[in-house]
This record gives C-alpha cells, sequence and structure tokens, in this order.
C-alpha cells in the first residue's frame, strides 16, 4: 500500500504543469524509476522539489547542475528522454 501512495506522490510531482517538462519527467518515471538504484530513486525525488525554471534550463540543455548528486539524475532522465522508443 505504501509504496502505491509513494508511486501516486512521485507521479503527481513529476506532473509540472510545464508540458515540455511533464513529457521528459512523467515518461522516465513510468519507465525507469523502479529500474533505478535507491540512491538514484533518492536523487529524482530530489530533483522534484527544484524549481521549474532550472529544471528547464537543465534538461534543454542550457545550463548543468552545479551540484554532482543533481547533474547525475538529470543525466539519466536526459539519456532516457533521447533513446529512441519502439
Amino acid at each position: 500500500m505504501t509504496e502505491n501512495v509513494d508511486r501516486k506522490r512521485l507521479y503527481w510531482h513529476s506532473r509540472r504543469g510545464m508540458l515540455e517538462l511533464d513529457l521528459i519527467l512523467v515518461p522516465f518515471l513510468e519507465a525507469r524509476f523502479d529500474l533505478l538504484n535507491d540512491d538514484d530513486r533518492k536523487r529524482y525525488e530530489q530533483l522534484l522539489a527544484e524549481e521549474d525554471q532550472d529544471l528547464f534550463k537543465w534538461f534543454l540543455g542550457r545550463e548543468l547542475p552545479e551540484n554532482k548528486e543533481m547533474a547525475r539524475i538529470v543525466g539519466l532522465i536526459l539519456d532516457y528522454a533521447r533513446t529512441p522508443k519502439d
């Protein structure tokens, strides 16, 4: 039950209201989150606490996060987003 509630909470927070972010975060959550190790899952949750404008800059490649941990999860998300889907 707790896992289901946590998943719904993550899904809710992954929907940012900015289409560009929704199109990156939600598919990553659905396809890859369960495959992440515990540290990367925590990084994803921390990422969701960031401001939309920062996320937008990071995902468009205009800037990189200064924090190495944040840069890692952004990289994982971008790698997934750039991977062709069948």
